[in-house]
């Protein structure tokens, strides 16, 4: 029987992602670090508060997040538990269908407003399409969620990251997935942007590590579990749009889109 190990792109064994939410104007600053060390986020965005207070005009969103995810927050930021059913499933759908305009493209995730949420909303994002959802519940664990409508982050960037990033890179496993979370107004209300802009640089420009959206970590994972194997393990036929790679006996392996191989 063959070892096979799923492994990221080009044959990574790890992942970052980065999370934040609110479509915020200090989000202007974290892209500006993002960009800078190639780092990739996902931003979650309430479409209803764009152009309000301190959130970002309509006009800015699709070129400030060009080559990052606009993801839903939902349109108003409620309690999605606490309002009527239908009500929670037009503040999904509102909101992507206001980011979808802005951002030219179909929008499929999202982070839960205030972190809360339950069964009968985890249904409702199902009803609307959404195929991920972030918690706020640190698992402090290096690992894809059971259940992508409860993606619980590796921790907020207040819990010790420049620490984690030293442990994460020295990480050894496979398909380990680094995931950091938070709101870009928390470095200005607490001075400490040094601390985002640090990590990103100790993180940053590393061959192992694929920098990555939340979408693009559920899009590439889902690939991967559409994999079809024979039993014995010395075929796999990949009936997928995008190239997946495995660890085959410790050799890494591109599987193409379409393609049935040997292993």
């Amino acid at each position: 029987m063959k070892n096979i190990v799923f492994m990221f792109p080009e044959g990574r064994r790890k992942a970052l992602t980065m999370s934040y939410d609110d479509g915020v104007v200090e989000d202007r600053q974290l892209v500006k670090i993002f960009n800078k060390y190639g780092i990739k986020g996902s931003f979650h965005i309430n479409g209803g508060l764009l152009g309000n207070g301190n959130h970002l005009s309509a006009e800015e969103i699709k070129d400030l997040y060009q080559g990052h995810e606009v993801s839903c927050h939902s349109f108003h930021h409620p309690f999605l538990e606490r309002v009527p059913r239908i009500s929670a499933l037009n503040q999904v759908l509102e909101d992507r269908k206001v980011l979808e305009q802005l951002a030219g493209y179909p929008v499929r995730g999202m982070s839960y407003p205030m972190g809360t949420y339950d069964d009968e909303v985890i249904g409702i994002l199902k009803s609307a399409d959404i195929v991920y959802c972030r918690t706020v519940n640190s698992s402090g664990k290096f690992s894809l969620p059971n259940n992508w409508l409860e993606w619980h982050p590796t921790c907020h960037h207040r819990e010790d990251i420049l620490a984690k990033a030293e442990v994460f890179k020295e990480l050894r496993y496979s398909f380990s997935l680094f995931y950091v979370w938070g709101h870009a107004y928390e470095f200005e209300r607490n001075c400490n942007w040094n601390l985002i802009e640090n990590f990103c640089a100790a993180i940053a420009h590393i061959n192992d590590i694929w920098y990555a959206t939340n979408i693009e970590i559920y899009n590439y994972a889902t690939a991967l579990r559409r994999l079809e194997f024979s039993v014995s393990g010395d075929q796999v036929r990949n009936p997928t749009n995008m190239p997946v790679w495995l660890s085959v006996d410790g050799q890494v392996t591109k599987i193409e889109p379409g393609e049935l191989k040997n292993l």
